[in-house]
């Protein structure tokens, strides 16, 4: 089994150890059955960090898994694993906000989360989720009515540590103007292709751990791409040490002091995915790497909503 290392956190209980690599299980083609083995088949191989949410419609598969890993004798305890979810923009008004955590906490089948995350700084009028979200069905949130209603369900024990994830450092430092408990992670896309080095510095200084989503480009995803795996600058330093595309990715991260999930069901390449913590990348090829054109991942963007839409463009001022 993989000794994976750790990163400490803000919580409740202090600062807390979170694994730097966790397994995502947001999936647009897989069933339930299918993220149920694959989750179990991380266990085995020594994930024990799980990230989902509420949108991805995995938490009951993550919870089966997470008790046939328990009957299986393959974790002693649920306090093994480090579960993510998040909280869905049609849940973003304070009173909507516990009733949501209640409910991903009933279909994980667990008590608690370690870590409860504001999927998107954004309010939608949706009775069924569809993409592109029409203008007329997104608004903003009223940040600290939401925020206070996260702060409540830390004080509550249903989860470990609040965050956030799709949000700018302009954002973050609303919500650090006014909290009780501050953000402990700040989920955004991040890899070699975009680096996010000043949102990355913003929460260094204000003890916030990033946490990267699509690490390579969520290839594979109907949102994703394969511009991280066809890197040429990539492609030349995984043939020089005898490592794959992905590898060089991932331990660019892990060397950039921050966290990541990475989905992949596939059991080979999640063994590779975990094989990046005993060696290193070095001076000359960081610096290849950082001359590496940036470019966001503009689908993903255009997924939540119409090209134009003023309040897409309040949020993503950096993303």
């Amino acid at each position: 089994m993989e000794n994976i290392p750790k990163i400490m956190i803000s919580s409740s209980n202090g600062p807390r150890p979170m694994p730097v690599i966790g397994m995502g299980t947001a999936t647009l083609t897989a069933c339930s059955d299918e993220v149920k083995v694959a989750v179990i088949e991380a266990i085995k191989m020594g994930y024990r960090h799980f990230d989902t949410a509420a949108l991805y419609q995995t938490e009951n598969p993550v919870g089966e898994a997470i008790r046939d890993a328990l009957r299986l004798g393959l974790i002693n305890s649920r306090s093994e694993l480090f579960i993510t979810t998040k909280l869905w923009c049609d849940s973003t008004e304070r009173h909507l906000v516990i009733p949501a955590m209640k409910e991903s906490l009933r279909n994980l089948g667990i008590e608690y989360v370690d870590l409860y995350l504001i999927h998107w700084p954004l309010k939608l009028n949706q009775e069924h989720f569809k993409v592109p979200v029409p203008k007329e069905c997104i608004s903003t949130i009223d940040i600290k009515a939401v925020w206070e209603a996260m702060e409540e369900c830390q004080n509550l024990g249903l989860t470990k540590s609040i965050g956030v994830s799709n949000f700018s450092s302009r954002k973050i430092q609303q919500i650090l103007s006014f909290s009780k408990i501050p953000p402990a992670v700040n989920q955004v896309e991040m890899n070699p292709l975009w680096q996010q080095k000043q949102l990355n510095q913003f929460c260094k200084e204000n003890n916030i751990i990033v946490t990267a989503y699509s690490p390579l480009g969520a290839i594979g995803n109907a949102w994703g791409d394969n511009r991280v795996i066809e890197c040429d600058v990539l492609q030349d330093i995984a043939m020089s040490k005898a490592k794959t595309p992905a590898q060089i990715s991932l331990r660019w991260l892990y060397e950039q002091g921050v966290s990541f999930v990475v989905k992949s069901f596939n059991t080979k390449r999640m063994k590779q995915n975990l094989d990046i913590f005993n060696w290193s990348l070095g001076a000359e090829e960081l610096n290849k790497i950082s001359h590496i054109p940036q470019r966001k991942n503009v689908y993903l963007i255009g997924m939540m909503v119409s090209e134009h839409n003023d309040v897409m463009a309040d949020i993503d001022d950096e993303l």
